[in-house]
């Protein structure tokens, strides 16, 4: 599809049907992004044993590190790419992946020097003890040295996304997720089961190079729209990427400190088997994620082309489709988590006691999840319009500064402690609900004012 037939079905097709050719892909493809970390942590809990898939859930929080930074560049540069394709704006179109690639290339590297050289102390920052630790440190050191790989097909990913093309990008996505799950398995024998975290670390990392590669494919050969132009950091082109993507980026790497607080927390109230459930729990939380997230792929360009093309009628009208979406989305994975969670935890969790125990605080930690699709598309929404303002305030709001002082003080309130780490997120998710809906309300209200001039 060429760019103008894109941008002309976003900005005058049938909205049900646009809405499902953006949504379908994208969700496949955040589908098997997602599955990197989950099927490291089945493949290591089953093979290797339960003390490496804890190893490798509390190391998850801090490959956040490299999501934070591909987040950053690639929903900012998305956000730029698809107002720019509905202004018909060309010559910022050709500036977004030489800009892209130089900040991948300075922050990827920082990154990767951070992590080398502070792997333990920032384990330890959750908790993590003695075989854990070690078995950790070994891991996350060996993700680390993917950083600039990793940051380079995600971000280039968002950017394809932006460009309408959810296709490709699910199916670049999707090539490298499989090459992960054959992998997994295959290097953990390789390595032996003395080292198999590491052959499940470097088969993450080999399937992430080898999408590396398919994404600079596409950006030399493939792409009709978006082509690698001059390589450098463009200020003008900055600016509108780090004031959209640092949103994105505080969500990945709030996510990271929330867990980690999290984690230190119910080790502290509960022991090493609360680490566990913890773990399995967020796990299933994280894929739960995936397909919401998923969804706002598809929501950002419907949503950020018309509002550069100031087609504010179609605006409202994808907004209204994609919540209700979102919310039939949510349900497919919130009733059968709320009625089995038992059988949930099993697919983490062999020992049966410890399933037991922690089933009721799986049920609490979902409770709200019904409600994600329409937070996670509120903050999509400013993203997507430029307004990264607002996003920040309800990630900051959720992941920081309500949640985290109510993981500390709760755990004191319930008479079992470690009950309070969960319901703190579910208080978090009621309020910051009702502020995006205000949020919302609000920017459609001032849209409505922006279109009577044009009506008059």
């Amino acid at each position: 599809m060429s760019n103008t037939n894109a941008r002309d079905n976003l900005v005058s097709g049938n909205i049900v049907k646009t809405m499902l050719s953006l949504s379908i892909p994208a969700i496949l493809g955040m589908v098997v992004i997602g599955l990197y970390n989950f099927m490291d942590a089945v493949f290591v809990g089953r093979m290797v044993g339960p003390e490496a898939m804890t190893a490798v859930k509390v190391s998850y929080p801090f490959t956040l590190l490299n999501s934070g930074i591909s987040t950053l560049i690639g929903t900012g540069s998305a956000s730029v790419l698809s107002r720019a394709i509905g202004k018909k704006d060309r010559q910022t179109v050709d500036k977004i992946m030489g800009n892209l690639i130089a900040w991948v290339l300075i922050l990827s590297l920082i990154i990767t020097a951070i992590g080398l050289i502070f792997t333990k102390p920032l384990l330890s920052l959750s908790g993590a003890k003695g075989e854990i630790l070690v078995e950790a440190n070994r891991y996350l050191k060996l993700v680390f040295c993917g950083s600039l790989f990793v940051n380079f097909a995600q971000s280039s990913n968002m950017v394809m996304r932006g460009e309408g093309k959810l296709k490709t990008a699910m199916l670049i996505m999707g090539s490298g997720a499989i090459l992960n799950i054959i992998l997994d398995p295959l290097f953990i024998l390789l390595f032996g089961k003395e080292n198999g975290i590491l052959g499940a670390a470097a088969a993450t990392v080999t399937a992430q190079v080898f999408q590396a590669v398919l994404a600079i494919v596409y950006f030399t050969k493939k792409s009709d729209t978006v082509k690698i132009n001059r390589i450098g950091v463009i200020g003008s082109v900055s600016k509108s990427v780090f004031s959209v993507g640092v949103s994105a980026m505080l969500m990945q790497v709030m996510t990271m400190l929330q867990q980690t607080v999290m984690y230190n927390t119910v080790e502290r109230c509960g022991g090493g088997e609360w680490q566990t459930i913890l773990g399995a729990a967020l796990s299933l939380q994280a894929f739960s994620f995936i397909p919401l997230w998923g969804i706002s792929q598809g929501y950002q360009p419907a949503i950020g082309t018309n509002y550069g093309a100031k087609e504010y009628g179609r605006v409202r009208s994808f907004n209204k489709a994609f919540m209700i979406a979102a919310t039939l989305l949510a349900s497919v994975f919130y009733i059968p988590i709320m009625i089995a969670p038992r059988t949930m935890l099993s697919m983490f969790i062999t020992d049966a006691s410890i399933v037991e125990m922690g089933a009721p605080m799986l049920r609490v930690l979902f409770a709200s999840y019904i409600t994600y699709g329409v937070l996670i598309l509120s903050i999509t929404f400013f993203q997507a319009i430029g307004k990264g303002g607002n996003a920040a305030i309800l990630t900051v709001l959720r992941q920081i500064l309500l949640f985290l002082p109510l993981v500390l003080i709760l755990p004191y309130v319930f008479t079992n402690s470690v009950a309070g780490v969960f319901y703190a997120q579910l208080i978090t998710d009621a309020v910051v609900l009702v502020l995006a809906v205000a949020l919302m309300a609000a920017a459609f209200k001032s849209i409505r004012s922006e279109e009577r001039p044009a009506i008059a």
